[in-house]
């Protein structure tokens, strides 16, 4: 697969020149407002939303089943819609997520990712150690079964991978994000093979999925973390942002055989995502 021989290759037009919005009068007034009434909501989801979460993802509740799927899964996907819906995001899914043992890959832009990813269907994110520590996100995320892997480690990358084939032996579903850190939003970096030896030694499909931020993907850049912005920072920002669309589009899943080993499905896998960022 050719890879963008330039950032701007792998968005659509309307995300190459996209900014952040320079503050001024009439934007400062409009970002006044929504302050006003999501910072409240978001006490309300932390303070009253969270607690009841907590109770209902106990260990009595934990075989409880709603229809087809587990009480304590629909919780973290409700309450992860809410947090999405206060940051701003209108959320929209395009396809369907596979069910049981699911190797989800996805382009990563920002924290959001993994709390909108989560309000489609439940994943066990592979994530970095560091998310662990973020306040409340990094809490959700464990409860979410976050595989936690700290970058740059060998021993980290065994014990991930280990983790990965028995989840996926087990029927159960893993998500990751093969660039392996999220960037400024305007390219899709380059997918590591190596996370997709899980899916080849267990046979299972891999399913990509695009994530694409305002109409055609023009909001990456917004969204995506600034220069020297770190977690808070992009939080509170997006708190003052106005709504916009989040599509969340499940692609073609890649079947076991498909293509050749973990190289060539990672390959396969960008495309994809690349192709559906560009539609």
């Amino acid at each position: 697969m050719k890879e963008p021989s330039s950032p701007a290759d792998a968005l659509p037009v309307g995300a190459r020149d996209d900014k952040p919005p320079a503050p001024g009068a009439g934007s400062g007034v409009l970002r006044a407002v929504r302050y006003a009434y999501r910072v409240p909501l978001l006490l309300w989801h932390l303070l009253i939303d969270l607690p009841l979460a907590v109770l209902l993802m106990s260990p009595l509740t934990a075989t409880w089943r709603v229809g087809e799927e587990r009480l304590d899964h629909r919780v973290i996907r409700l309450w992860s819609a809410g947090l999405a819906r206060i940051c701003g995001f209108r959320l929209r899914r395009q396809g369907t997520p596979l069910a049981g043992a699911t190797l989800f890959v996805a382009n990563h832009v920002t924290w959001a990712d993994i709390v909108v990813l989560n309000s489609q269907r439940m994943m066990g994110f592979v994530a970095k150690r560091e998310i662990a520590a973020w306040p409340v996100v990094g809490w959700m995320a464990a409860r979410a079964e976050t595989i936690f892997h700290q970058r740059g480690s060998t021993e980290s990358m065994g014990g991930v991978l280990h983790e990965m084939l028995a989840r996926l032996r087990a029927g159960r579903s893993v998500a990751v994000f093969p660039e392996g850190r999220t960037g400024d939003g305007r390219e899709i970096g380059t997918f590591h093979a190596r996370i997709f030896l899980a899916a080849v030694e267990t046979a299972a499909p891999v399913q990509p999925v695009a994530l694409r931020y305002g109409p055609r993907g023009s909001a990456q850049s917004v969204v995506a973390f600034q220069r020297g912005e770190h977690f808070l920072g992009n939080v509170l920002r997006l708190l003052g942002e106005p709504p916009r669309r989040a599509d969340v589009i499940f692609l073609e899943p890649i079947l076991p055989g498909a293509s050749a080993g973990r190289r060539g499905i990672a390959d396969l896998a960008r495309d994809r995502i690349a192709t559906a960022m560009r539609s």
